[in-house]
C-alpha cells in the first residue's frame, strides 16, 4: 500500500504522464490507475521496436520522484501474448482483489477513453482495449463469476455487518461522494442506520448525494464536528495526502462522547493517518484489510473461475491470431505477388518456345499446373505465419521470410 500510495495518479497527472511517455519513446500508451493497481500499457506496430521494461521503471521513478531500486522490487512485466492476457483478465475482473467485481471494467474503459482523447493510443492499443471490453462482457454473460454485487464497497459493508449487530442506532459518515461512495451509500441504506451524513469538498455534490439516499449533507469545514458524532466512517476521497492527520484527530477524539468508531479508509492514498488506529475506541481498516473476508465472500464465484479463465485464454488466442494476420498481410501479399510475377515469366517463356505446338487446352493445363505448384510452395510458409503465436521475440518467421525472399525493398 505504501508504494501504491506514492505511485497513485489523479486524472490530470495521469494525462501528463501519458503525453510524456509517448513523447519520450514514440510508442502508444495507456495507463490504468485504480486503488489497487497501476499498470502501464505500451505498444508499437513496428516489430523493430525494442521493449525495455527498465524504461518504464525509470519513467515511473522520475515521474513520482522515487528511487528506481525501490520500485523494481514491486514491478511485474508482461509482453506480447502475456500482456494481452493480463489486460483481458483485468477487464474481466479476474485479477481483482474481489474476483468478478464489476467496477474494474468501467475503469479500464475510462483509461482507454482518456488515452484516446489525448491521442496516445494507436492501432495496437485501440484493438487491444476494444477487445478487452468485449471479453469482459462475454465473461459476465457466460459465467457466474460476477454474480451478485460484490465490490470493494460491498465488501466494506459486509465487514461492518461482522462488527455491529445492529444499525438503527448508528450514525454513518461518508467522506467523498465519487462513484465508489455512491455505490457504498446504496448498500448502507439497506442497513437502515439512524442517520447518514455525506461530506464532500463540493457542497452541491454532497447535497445531491445525500438527498438521493435520504441523508444529510455536511459542509467540508464542519467535517471535524461530523467525525465527533459518527459511529461508522467510510472515506474514499481522491486526495493525494491524508485529509485527517494524527494531530487533527487527537483533537476530535478528545471531544467524542460515543463508543467505538470504525473507520473504513478505502482511499488510495489513504485519507486517515494510520497512526490514528488504537484497536480500542478507534479502529481503522484500509483496502488491504478487506482481504480478511475475501474467501467467504468469493466461494460461490470461485467455482466459476475455471470457465472464465478458459474464455480469456480463448479470446487471447483469437486476438493474437487476428493481430498476426494483420501484421503478416503486407508480407504475404508481397510474397504472393513476387511469386506470381516469376511464375508468369516462366510460363510466358515456355509458351514462346512451344509456340504452335499446343492448343488452348494445353496452354490452360500448363498454366494451371504452374499455379498449383506456386500455391503448394507458398502454403507452408503462409500457414506457419498464421500459426505463429507472436511470442517468439525478436527473430520471427516474418523476419525470416523477409530475409529469405528479399522482401525488404
Amino acid at each position: 500500500m505504501e508504494i501504491r500510495e506514492r505511485l497513485a495518479l489523479d486524472e490530470q497527472r495521469l494525462i501528463g504522464a501519458l503525453e510524456d511517455l509517448v513523447a519520450r519513446h514514440g510508442c502508444e500508451a495507456a495507463i490504468i490507475s485504480t486503488c489497487n493497481r497501476l499498470e502501464l500499457y505500451v505498444a508499437t506496430d513496428e516489430r523493430t521496436w525494442e521493449f525495455d521494461a527498465g524504461m518504464l521503471c525509470r519513467f515511473l521513478a522520475e515521474l513520482q520522484k522515487l528511487p528506481q531500486g525501490e520500485l523494481t522490487l514491486h514491478l511485474y512485466k508482461a509482453s506480447q501474448g502475456a500482456a494481452v492476457h493480463q489486460l483481458f483478465r483485468v477487464a474481466a475482473g479476474l485479477d481483482s482483489m474481489i474476483i468478478g467485481e464489476s467496477q474494474i471494467v468501467g475503469q479500464v474503459k475510462r483509461a482507454y477513453e482518456l488515452a484516446h482523447e489525448h491521442g496516445t493510443v494507436g492501432p495496437v492499443l485501440h484493438s487491444l482495449f476494444q477487445r478487452a471490453q468485449q471479453v469482459a462482457k462475454r465473461v459476465r454473460n457466460e459465467t457466474e463469476v460476477g454474480a451478485g454485487h460484490l465490490s470493494v464497497s460491498s465488501a466494506a459493508t459486509e465487514y461492518l455487518r461482522q462488527v455491529f449487530d445492529r444499525f438503527e442506532d448508528k450514525t454513518v459518515l461518508v467522506i467523498g461522494a465519487g462513484k465508489m461512495g455512491e455505490l457504498t451509500l446504496r448498500q448502507l441504506q439497506a442497513l437502515e442506520p439512524r442517520r447518514i451524513m455525506v461530506a464532500n469538498r463540493s457542497p452541491e455534490k454532497a447535497q445531491a448525494v445525500a438527498a438521493d439516499c435520504g441523508g444529510h449533507s455536511v459542509l467540508w469545514e464542519n467535517l471535524d464536528a461530523a467525525l465527533e458524532k459518527a459511529d461508522i466512517v467510510l472515506s474514499m476521497t481522491g486526495a493525494q495526502e491524508p485529509i485527517i492527520s494524527l494531530e487533527r484527530y487527537e483533537r476530535i477524539r478528545a471531544r467524542r462522547s460515543g463508543g467505538t468508531v470504525v473507520i473504513l479508509d478505502i482511499a488510495v492514498p489513504r485519507d486517515f493517518d494510520p497512526r490514528i488506529h488504537d484497536g480500542d475506541l478507534t479502529c481503522i481498516f484500509n483496502i488491504d484489510d478487506l482481504n480478511r473476508i475475501r474467501e467467504q465472500a468469493l466461494s460461490a464465484r470461485l467455482s466459476h473461475l475455471g470457465r472464465a479463465e478458459a474464455i480469456v485464454a480463448e479470446e487471447v488466442a483469437r486476438f493474437l491470431k487476428a493481430w498476426n494476420r494483420r501484421q503478416n498481410a503486407p508480407v504475404i501479399a508481397r510474397l504472393t505477388r513476387d511469386f506470381e510475377t516469376k511464375r508468369q515469366s516462366v510460363v510466358d517463356q515456355l509458351f514462346k518456345r512451344l509456340n504452335g505446338k499446343m492448343d488452348a487446352s494445353d496452354r490452360a493445363y500448363i498454366d494451371g499446373a504452374f499455379r498449383s505448384l506456386q500455391n503448394q510452395f507458398l502454403h507452408g510458409p503462409i500457414s506457419a505465419l498464421a500459426e505463429e503465436a507472436g511470442e517468439t521475440g525478436k527473430h520471427t518467421l516474418l523476419d525470416a521470410l523477409r530475409k529469405l525472399f528479399r522482401l525488404h525493398d
